[in-house]
């Protein structure tokens, strides 16, 4: 990650290394703090953020699902956002909203406590390397099932629960691989330690849906309706852990990851081992929509 020049702290720009906060913040205790991850890209006319206010409607309904009040609007953080990447000159970027309990008790219950919200945009890359983006990544099933919806809220981005998706992360890369693969509490496939999964088989593409304990994921929103302008079939059922070894394809999406092949997964080749037709297709289409490139989808970008 590589610093920029200012934060969006509760209304305010201050400069990247003044955006701190106390050491006796709920949110630093118990991961009561819910964000988004959002990206601008550098299109032939200008910056603009992708799916920006959906984003920040999700942060809303992640606040209110947590029960977090929040003291700014979707719309408010829309311009917040853009004001930051005026200020901070980034062409692209990768954006990092968050909104959180700080200061008061610090007992379980924070219903007392200030709510503060901070935005971050900085440079970022690819999430799994040039080489992951070209050639596919290497996955294993993580033995850490995916949070269900009896013990916290998957359809909503609440940092606590993301102590479930490092230890499938960590679990993976020390045991050589790239990223994880999570079932859930019925043993079937969810989505990976950050992003959501999708399989090929004879032309047709599948993905868990919702039940099966996901993040409602806007990158694979977007691909959804881009796959399905060409007539590509896409079918969200529940899906076996052998789907993954049979499959032709297989590709994970998500703001950081955007869309990702998996070329192996617990040491079985996917296909041929490289990414297949109907991946590389799906890539082209989102690289298209987020350069503005495609008509229909125009309105996704919010230009600085």
């Amino acid at each position: 990650m590589e610093p920029s020049s200012h934060i969006w702290n509760d209304g305010e720009l201050v400069p990247w290394d003044e955006a701190t906060v106390h050491f006796l913040a709920h949110a630093l205790h118990y991961g009561t703090g819910v964000f988004e991850g959002i990206r601008a890209y550098d299109t032939p006319n200008g910056t603009a953020v992708f799916r920006l206010h959906e984003h920040m409607m999700r942060l809303e309904a992640s606040a209110r699902a947590y029960g977090i009040p929040m003291k700014w609007t979707a719309e408010q953080l829309d311009e917040a956002c853009l004001e930051l990447l005026r200020v901070t000159g980034l062409e692209s970027a990768y954006i990092r909203p968050l909104v959180f309990y700080g200061m008061g008790a610090i007992g379980l219950n924070p219903e007392n406590n200030v709510v503060h919200a901070m935005m971050a945009a900085f440079s970022f890359g690819a999430y799994l390397g040039e080489d992951g983006i070209h050639k596919g990544i290497r996955a294993m099933v993580s033995s850490w099932r995916r949070i269900s919806h009896t013990s916290l809220i998957p359809t909503a981005k609440g940092s606590g629960g993301y102590l479930n998706s490092m230890l499938a992360k960590q679990e993976a890369v020390r045991a050589g691989f790239d990223e994880a693969i999570m079932l859930n509490d019925a043993g079937n496939l969810s989505e990976g330690s950050g992003m959501n999964l999708f399989i090929v088989n004879q032309g047709i593409v599948y993905t868990p849906p919702v039940s099966s304990g996901i993040l409602e994921g806007i990158t694979r929103d977007s691909v959804v309706q881009l796959m399905r302008r060409e007539d590509i079939e896409v079918r969200e059922i529940d899906l076996a852990r052998g789907s993954l070894y049979t499959a032709e394809e297989v590709f994970i999406t998500g703001t950081a990851a955007e869309v990702t092949p998996i070329r192996e997964i617990d040491g079985r080749p996917i296909g041929f081992g490289e990414p297949g037709p109907i991946t590389r297709k799906t890539q082209g289409l989102f690289a298209d929509a987020t350069a503005g490139k495609i008509d229909d989808f125009a309105h996704w970008l919010t230009y600085i």
